[in-house]
């Protein structure tokens, strides 16, 4: 039986980067730190600041679905070099205005030597939010299974890839981060057939349960440095619950994509749970009150008690009768109406002091600019670490 990995999460803004040509994960790559600490050498300073405690600090984490994809690799970079691209110009702008100590971006095109994410970085810093440490990993999406997934007789085609991909590296995630990164794990190998519980499809060839991933796009455990030691960041963007036939292959892999974590948070998984500080984030392509998807998935994990859901919210200023959930969680916006399904869950243990959707409020000229960046807003959460 043919199982085709899912597509875009977004049908509008899906535009790539830099084709990297290792077979596999790169590592990640870092740039020299800028600011008020020029020169630092960033394993210095990682080694430094998660082994020196501190007092305590209020750090904004966030995530967003930047949008920041081309439709082939390299494109991205030159959007952004060109300086007057008005997607890019846009999300900069965006990320200016959340002003977030570490940011998840979500569908921004990943290359090998992190090209584009160093050309972003330092049009960032151009504009009064420098971030001087940058990780990002090659993405399951558009890299090739080696295998006819969706059963049409060819090989190569963005459906046969680990992840919907037309070209390795669409639509990856990244850290921005004005604290250094630390130890990384990345369970983007993970086999989806080993999930415990796993709802990969019956039938599904022995061939494709060998070698077909969970993730969609990534699931990953990176620490930051905090005054007050490590902080780890679970990020995962997973596939839309649709773009599938009766199988509803797209919509178990979504499910299990969120399942993921609560196996690991539960200690059901080959690899250790996570440590906590954490903050669990990242775009799940699904809300458990509106749209389509199995909603058993993300709300177990918005229920673990190891997690927290803070309910950041915001307003669109869109009416929304026919919505089942509160409106104003809505993180992302398409015809049919607004949706939740970009998440920041802060550790249980973790003091949270502020949370919020990044609407413009009705009428200001910043709700174009965030328009033309994507349809999703960024999500934030205030967080205190302890010492």
């Amino acid at each position: 039986m043919g199982l085709p990995s899912g597509q875009p999460s977004d049908a509008g803004h899906c535009h790539g980067a830099h084709r990297p040509d290792d077979p596999g994960k790169a590592r990640p790559q870092r740039r020299p730190v800028r600011g008020r600490h020029p020169g630092r050498v960033i394993a210095a300073a990682v080694a430094l600041a998660l082994a020196a405690p501190a007092a305590a600090e209020t750090l904004r984490i966030a995530t967003w679905n930047s949008g920041l994809t081309r439709e082939g690799p390299g494109l991205l970079a030159r959007d952004i070099l060109k300086g007057d691209d008005p997607q890019v110009e846009a999300a900069l702008q965006v990320i200016a205005a959340l002003d977030a100590d570490v940011l998840l971006l979500t569908a921004v095109d990943y290359d090998r030597g992190l090209v584009a994410l160093g050309l972003l970085q330092d049009r960032l810093a151009q504009i009064g939010r420098p971030y001087p440490h940058l990780f990002a990993l090659r993405p399951n999406t558009g890299m090739q299974a080696g295998l006819d997934l969706d059963g049409d007789g060819r090989l190569g085609e963005p459906e046969d890839a680990q992840g919907w991909g037309r070209f390795s590296g669409e639509g990856g995630m990244a850290i921005l981060s004005r604290l250094p990164v630390g130890e990384a794990r990345d369970f983007s190998a993970f086999l989806w057939a080993d999930l415990p519980g796993t709802l990969i499809p019956p039938g599904t060839a022995p061939e494709v349960r060998a070698a077909l991933r969970l993730s969609t796009t990534g699931h990953w455990d990176v620490a930051v440095a905090t005054a007050s030691g490590p902080l780890h960041l679970l990020a995962f963007h997973a596939t839309p619950p649709v773009f599938d036939g009766p199988e509803d292959r797209n919509g178990r892999r979504n499910h299990d994509e969120a399942v993921f974590w609560t196996r690991l948070l539960d200690g059901a998984l080959p690899m250790a749970p996570p440590s906590a500080p954490f903050v669990l984030l990242g775009d799940a392509n699904l809300d458990p009150a509106d749209g389509d998807g199995l909603t058993a998935g993300i709300s177990a994990l918005l229920a673990h008690p190891a997690v927290q859901d803070p309910q950041p919210k915001g307003t669109h200023g869109r009416a929304e009768p026919a919505q089942k959930g509160d409106p104003a969680l809505d993180t992302a916006l398409y015809d049919f109406g607004g949706l939740r399904v970009d998440y920041v869950l802060p550790s249980a243990g973790l003091h949270v002091t502020a949370s919020g959707v990044l609407w413009p409020p009705a009428g200001d000229p910043f709700a174009e600019t965030l328009a033309r960046a994507s349809r999703h807003a960024p999500v934030w959460v205030e967080v205190e670490p302890s010492p």
